[in-house]
């Protein structure tokens, strides 16, 4: 297959080196058996790179199993990807075959793989070394032949580093790279893409787009584009709605681009059709079903989060005579009783808690601020509480979000999961 028939079988539009360079790459690696590691910020189409590659190889007659590994709950991520046998844990009725014995003689993508944890990342590598694999609850050795593609919008490289990612299973993944482009380096493909986009919607919509003018193309074309393709096809679609039989010129299409003006992450490769993407959410549908009643096991673990995080703030900032003062007395006894052990110095008087390696005045700033917090008229939220605590944690150790969900008790993957709910950049 050339890449012109490579574009056209996968609807990916532009004619970019970025792109071209994607393409003649897969177009290499696909019919052999090679593990490929793509990276590339949020939204870049590296699920489509996954399904590219399987279709293109000789496994494309088996199972290609998407697994998106950061959206899994770290209690059940490990019966997820290996299944586990009836009465392995509460809820385990019966036994259940995890994805990695779905995808024998297939291929399976993994999908932000840097958000596995370390105890996952071990058994992730044997079964990438030898395809050997144990269900949850049995102790027999199971095999699987699968394909391994992986992914992940963060440097792998520099998770290594940080400790985060086991150097081991970073090289066994890192056979091939494939770097998919952002679509601010595919400058040359927007308007095509955009063209495409608006094509599409008017149709659907019985509209009639007039087009843009000259300076609302350039301004197309030098937005930054955080949300990328999916972004623009956002934006494709308004314009089609709501300027219908207009001619678009730049300070109409600012209106639409306003608030987005951020650089962030990118999207670039792959356009699906809409019958593609129809058929991809309905597989994911039925594994979202299956996935519900398992993540209501770990409603009950963030609630202890909750409760450590506010013991483990509160407690070291106890030493403030007039924090202690706005607190009822017994509150004071409860915390420190549920708090001492965890969060006092250790023997060489390191502190592991929030106040380690912290000056006197920014934390006496810091005890004024959550004076001030609690001696509010009402009393703030158990919602409030908690994005200021993360807020805190996060401007003491100038963002390290490693080092802010262990002063606060919590796993990393708690931490970016409160973020995401409470829009804490």
């Amino acid at each position: 297959m050339d890449r012109a028939a490579f574009k056209e079988r996968f609807n990916l539009v532009g004619e970019s080196d970025a792109l071209n360079h994607v393409v003649d790459k897969v177009l290499q690696v696909a019919p052999t058996d090679i593990t490929i590691l793509l990276e590339g910020e949020s939204g870049v189409g590296k699920d489509i790179t996954a399904r590219a590659v399987h279709q293109l190889s000789p496994r494309k007659h088996e199972d290609l199993v998407i697994v998106n590994c950061g959206a899994i709950p770290e209690g059940i991520i490990e019966s997820e990807l290996f299944g586990h046998e009836k009465g392995a844990f509460t809820g385990a009725h019966e036994a259940r075959q995890g994805y990695f014995e779905k995808a024998d003689g297939g291929t399976i993508f993994l999908d932000e793989i840097g958000d596995t944890p370390k105890n996952i990342q071990v058994k992730l590598l044997r079964v990438l070394e030898n395809g050997e694999y144990f269900r949850v609850g049995s102790s027999k050795l199971r095999h699987t032949d699968v394909r391994v593609v992986a992914a992940s919008n963060r440097n792998l490289y520099e998770q290594v580093q940080e400790g985060e990612f086991r150097e081991d299973l970073y090289y066994r993944l890192d056979t091939v790279k494939i770097r998919i482009p952002p679509l601010r380096e595919r400058s040359e493909d927007v308007i095509p893409i955009f063209r495409t986009f608006v094509s599409e919607y008017a149709s659907k919509y019985d509209s009639v787009f007039k087009g843009l003018s000259e300076e609302a193309e350039k301004l197309l074309i030098s937005y930054r584009w955080p949300g990328n393709i999916r972004e623009l096809r956002n934006i494709a679609e308004q314009l089609v709605v709501l300027e219908q039989s207009q001619y678009v010129d730049s300070d109409t299409l600012r209106k639409y681009l306003k608030g987005r003006q951020h650089e962030g992450r990118a999207d670039n490769l792959p356009i699906l059709s809409e019958e593609e993407r129809s058929d991809e959410r309905e597989n994911f549908k039925k594994a979202d079903r299956e996935l519900i009643y398992r993540v209501l096991l770990e409603v009950q673990n963030d609630i202890g989060d909750l409760k450590k995080m506010l013991g483990s703030f509160l407690y070291n900032a106890f030493s403030s005579s007039n924090i202690r003062k706005a607190l009822p007395e017994h509150i004071h006894s409860e915390v420190e009783m549920a708090n001492a052990s965890d969060y006092m110095p250790d023997e060489e008087g390191d502190e592991t808690n929030l106040t380690s390696n912290y000056h006197e005045g920014e934390q006496q700033t810091e005890q004024n601020e959550l004076y001030d917090f609690l001696d509010q008229e009402e009393i703030p939220s158990i919602e409030n509480m908690e994005q200021f605590l993360i807020q805190k944690a996060l401007q003491r150790f100038e963002g390290n979000r490693r080092k802010a969900s262990e002063a606060l008790g919590i796993s990393e993957r708690t931490l970016y999961r409160k973020l995401d709910q409470y829009g804490i950049e």
